[in-house]
């Protein structure tokens, strides 16, 4: 866990923390995911930084050997769960594939807004955050990735993303680690 600094315009974007999700057999538990979640979007709030919630309805269109399963996803599963508390300000997209950026307008909203970094929480870990933060480091955002806001139901996957894959793609830290530098930043660009 390397942290430097922030961009004076960090969004935060959160990864599929919706209701369909709550109860999935994750290797940490959701409600401590969710916590964390929550205050790094306060955090951004008081600083009045962009905040992207995120959630997943539907898939990719490609062929794969292990589609989805179940079809459809059932009526509610989409919705983002409560404790995000979503604003009117908040940049809210729906994807349909793995990542945030691909299948949605994410990188033209946040570009609009000035941003230049982005921090990265959510599930999970080896498939919608690792592919939004693989998607946004290619879009040449900044990227940090706080690493106890994000959990996933496949333990060698989570590890290998945050081992692996993360460090190669920006920043890692925790989400105190993270909202420290963000009071840093914030003190810095006031003085």
């Amino acid at each position: 866990m390397a942290l430097t600094t922030l961009d004076p315009i960090t969004a935060l974007i959160v990864v599929d923390l919706q209701s369909g999700l709550v109860g999935a057999p994750f290797i940490h538990p959701f409600a401590d995911v969710v916590a964390r979640a929550c205050d790094l979007i306060t955090a951004f709030r008081q600083r009045r930084l962009p905040i992207a919630l995120v959630n997943v309805d539907g898939t990719a269109p490609g062929r794969t050997e292990r589609p989805r399963p179940g079809g459809a996803f059932p009526d509610g599963w989409t919705e983002l769960i409560p404790e995000l508390d979503r604003q009117a300000s908040d940049i809210v997209v729906t994807k349909r594939t793995w990542g945030a950026f691909a299948s949605t307008d994410l990188e033209t909203r946040l570009r609009a807004r000035g941003v230049t970094h982005v921090v990265i929480a959510g599930v999970a870990t080896g498939t919608g955050v690792e592919s939004t933060a693989r998607q946004a480091y290619e879009a040449g955002f900044n990227v940090t990735l706080a690493i106890d806001a994000m959990t996933d139901a496949r333990p060698n996957a989570h590890d290998y993303s945050i081992e692996h894959v993360f460090p190669r793609l920006g920043e890692t830290g925790s989400t105190q680690a993270i909202i420290n530098l963000l009071e840093r930043t914030n003190a810095h660009e006031l003085a």
